[in-house]
């Protein structure tokens, strides 16, 4: 038995599947998870002294790899001057105005300690501004596990095929209303008949969260227009997509100024850290400026503080985003045309060093087209992937990411083993 093997089944033991978030327990692709015992650039090298190219960073917050320089730099030194105030400091200012400056629709920004915080808020802030009770999502979106976001969710939700979560009072499920990703007839349809009684609409502006699913040219522009003529507010959810698929983000790359934004992994360098923001009258909504209350010991603490300064400063090197892309274009075409040598139907997309496939025909517009992938295809791949050293996400409904700490011979080195691992997939 390895080390890894030994230390999850004494997990199991002391915490629910063994892991501390689901998609880590491997169940969806028949696998045992690995332990990390240290990282550093590109690469994890868990307990067994096994070392893999990594292409989860976190699930998208280290947009620099693990371990950068400049990052460790700045959270020691930040630590070293004590890591929990419980009292404001400098860094919450001078990080809420790189977000604004690089996020003009975020004229004002509240910090948290996780993205599921971050959009609980967002959507208090909504209901509180617009007097009203109803909320759309759209299906395989993923929005945290607050009760209101469980419904037709993304992520582990869609990763272990679980139904609506048990636990969420039908009263507070029957405020989400859900549509399709990238169908603006029925969201016009919706907002023809109830628009008037919906406070928000949420939506992550390219999913991640069920794989990788780019919107349609038009949908994001109908959604702005559908909001303002009926008096909604227009959340994007950039937990994931923000500072990632370009400097300013998703509302940057698609040209579409939302009401409200939420934040996360990047903005805290992979600290535990979220935020939410938007329009300065919405803002000074929040308490202690107005009504709606909403606090946290740890929000705006130093260290997490300053990673996510030393993170986005990092980013802002002339050419950072334009070379990441380069990078993550070159590793989706190779596992495209990798699949086509071995006759194996295969979809995959890109935003910045956002990336995702399916083993299914495309393009992927919506979560049901997603679902018809074949994911004991996809655990095959997962499982020979991982045993030639390069580690993509335990599930066939998660997107992937590339760092800055990727290499030109990284991704030469994954697609030739990607290739392969597809062929070890497809023949067995």
């Amino acid at each position: 038995m390895t080390r890894s093997e030994e230390l999850f089944e004494r997990a199991k033991a002391v915490l629910p599947g063994g892991v501390n978030s689901p998609v880590r327990a491997f169940r969806a692709v028949d696998g045992t998870p690995f332990f990390v015992a240290r990282a550093a650039g590109a690469r994890l090298t868990d307990v067994d002294g096994r070392t893999y190219l990594d292409y989860v960073c976190s699930w998208g917050p280290l947009i620099l790899g693990h371990a950068h320089p400049a990052v460790l730099d700045a959270v020691r030194a930040a630590a070293a001057a004590g890591w929990s105030y419980g009292t404001p400091c400098e860094a919450e200012v001078e990080l809420a105005e790189q977000v604004r400056r690089r996020m003009p629709a975020v004229a004002m920004v509240r910090f948290v300690n996780s993205g599921t915080e971050a959009t609980m808020a967002a959507v208090r802030v909504a209901r509180a501004a617009t007097r009203r009770e109803l909320v759309l999502k759209f299906e395989g979106c993923y929005h945290g596990h607050a009760d209101s976001f469980l419904v037709k969710a993304g992520s582990g939700v869609a990763t272990l095929g679980l139904p609506d979560s048990p636990g969420v009072p039908a009263a507070l499920a029957g405020l989400t209303l859900t549509l399709p990703f990238n169908d603006t007839l029925a969201v016009g349809e919706l907002f023809r008949r109830r628009g008037d009684t919906l406070a928000a609409v949420i939506v992550e502006p390219y999913v991640g969260n069920c794989g990788f699913i780019a919107p349609e040219p038009e949908f994001h522009t109908a959604l702005r227009a559908l909001c303002d003529r009926h008096g909604a507010l227009l959340i994007f959810d950039e937990v994931m997509t923000g500072f990632r698929v370009g400097p300013g983000g998703a509302q940057e790359r698609l040209d579409i100024r939302p009401d409200l934004t939420t934040l996360g992994k990047i903005v805290g360098g992979g600290f535990p850290v979220g935020a939410y923001g938007g329009r300065a009258e919405l803002m000074r909504l929040v308490a202690p400026e107005g009504p709606v209350y909403q606090a946290g010991t740890l929000a705006g603490n130093p260290v997490a503080m300053a990673a996510g300064l030393a993170t986005l400063r990092e980013t802002e090197r002339p050419g950072f985003y334009e070379a990441l892309e380069r990078r993550t274009a070159r590793l989706v075409a190779g596992i495209g045309d990798a699949a086509r040598r071995h006759g194996i139907t295969a979809t995959a997309g890109h935003a910045g060093s956002m990336w995702g496939m399916y083993f299914a025909p495309g393009p992927v517009k919506n979560f049901a087209q997603a679902k018809v992938a074949d994911t004991a295809l996809f655990a095959r791949w997962h499982r020979s992937a991982l045993a030639r050293g390069v580690f993509l996400a335990p599930s066939a409904f998660e997107a992937g990411f590339v760092s800055s700490a990727h290499t030109d011979a990284d991704i030469d080195f994954t697609i030739t083993q990607l290739d392969a691992a597809l062929g070890e997939a497809r023949a067995r």
